[in-house]
């Protein structure tokens, strides 16, 4: 399960990944909560989420074309030492009490923005420390790092919003981002695996797309990722909205319901280190299937109790799907274009959070968090169907032809009255 942290390299990046993940959870849960404080809608909350994942969809190719171009390492340490400066000044404004809307939404932006080159270049890094070998492990151990912290985080930031205030959640954020920084900076260069950059040229990110678009083993996975992230993956505007005004509680117990969804995310995360195999297509719906239909069962709860008993299960399904997700499109693709492609990965991911967490913020206001919840899980559940329905039909004709073609006569070539430069041509 731990085997790809016997490497140096990743045992100094997953420590800091750690930390600031933990920091990463706390900025994410303080930030709604602040949204809240200062407008009460559902709405602004849509937008605030809107405009942090916004930059992915603008800029994420981009990066990813940067991660394929430059030294990834510099790239991760420019784009967290920017992503820790935007807390802190966040968490000054807080403090001062010259905090205003419109300031979390620029400053949520510029968070999305450092967060659109990190993420491409982090994410295709990895296979430089531990090599093609022990990849799928290492993909599930940074899944499962990002979901402790998951668990750590919201509970912190829930107890310190009570204690201090959401300035200082902010301002330990920030702190936080040294110590990746750090971890980052003491990497030994000479024992990474580096794979051949690729050479500035025209046209790379339509070769990357092209690269994409002529594989089915790829579009698949992208296209569920899409779906579920726009439509499922909405919990940091459902949640919030369903203890505050469903079930009239606070800030602490946002954290500890939170905490419920990230220990089911976790089990799914560790779950996913012991693969070895890249997931196959039929994995991957059947695993879309069921968070669609487990995520409307949580609408469904009628107890802040009852909420934190199926989370767990809610999470262990988002996440299996997610790290079989991501292991699909890692394993499949060449090194050279992975920067690009798994740019494109999380654009599938986040393309659709712009568009869609305002409309599930609207539906929250308009019938209920419940209603979000429900609608969000039935729409996922339903693409699983169909994307299986229209891959079992393509396969059928697939096999419908071949069997045709077999029961076809052959038809014995003529060679007696075959000129021998005809038959020459034809070969």
């Amino acid at each position: 399960m731990f085997r790809a942290l016997r490497v140096r390299n990743y045992r100094l990046f997953a420590s800091g990944q750690i930390v600031t993940n933990v920091g990463i959870w706390m900025q994410r849960v303080a930030q709604d909560w602040l949204v809240l404080e200062l407008t009460n809608s559902g709405t602004a909350l849509g937008i605030v989420t809107a405009l942090q994942f916004g930059p992915m969809v603008v800029f994420g190719l981009w990066g990813g074309m940067l991660a394929d171009r430059y030294d990834k390492r510099r790239l991760l340490i420019a784009a967290r030492a920017f992503m820790g400066l935007q807390a802190l000044v966040l968490g000054v404004l807080v403090i001062t009490g010259h905090v205003h809307v419109w300031q979390v939404y620029v400053l949520a932006a510029l968070l999305g923005t450092g967060a659109a080159i990190e993420t491409p270049a982090r994410q295709a890094f990895v296979v430089e420390m531990v090599g093609s070998r022990d990849l799928p492990n290492a993909l599930g151990l940074n899944a499962a790092m990002f979901n402790s912290a998951r668990i750590v985080g919201p509970a912190v930031a829930g107890l310190g919003i009570n204690l201090v205030g959401t300035g200082w959640v902010f301002i330990v954020t920030a702190a936080s981002s040294v110590s990746v920084i750090v971890g980052l900076i003491r990497i030994r260069v000479a024992d990474l695996q580096p794979i051949e950059r690729a050479v500035r040229a025209k046209g790379q990110l339509r070769a990357g797309i092209a690269y994409v678009r002529d594989r089915v083993d790829l579009v698949i996975p992208l296209l569920m990722v899409f779906i579920i992230g726009t439509f499922g993956m909405n919990f940091q505007l459902t949640l919030p909205l369903m203890v505050r005004e469903v079930f009239h509680r606070g800030a602490g117990s946002y954290g500890a319901i939170s905490t419920c969804l990230a220990v089911g995310s976790l089990t799914g995360a560790l779950l996913a280190t012991m693969r070895s195999r890249r997931p196959r297509i039929r994995f991957l719906l059947l695993a879309a299937l069921a968070f669609g239909t487990l995520e409307a069962i949580t609408g469904l709860m009628p107890t802040y109790l009852s909420l934190a008993i199926i989370l767990p299960l809610t999470g262990t399904a988002a996440l299996t799907f997610m790290t079989a997700c991501n292991a699909a499109v890692q394993m499949g693709v060449a090194a050279q274009m992975r920067g690009r492609v798994m740019a494109l990965y999380l654009l599938s991911f986040f393309a659709g959070t712009p568009a869609g967490a305002p409309v599930i913020g609207w539906v929250a206001e308009q019938y209920g968090p419940r209603a979000s919840i429900i609608v969000g899980g039935l729409v996922c559940a339903l693409a699983a169907v169909v994307v299986a329905l229209v891959l079992a039909r393509r396969s059928g004709l697939r096999v419908q032809e071949l069997t045709a073609q077999l029961r076809r006569p052959v038809r014995r070539p003529n060679t007696a009255a075959a000129p021998v430069e005809d038959s020459g041509q034809a070969a």
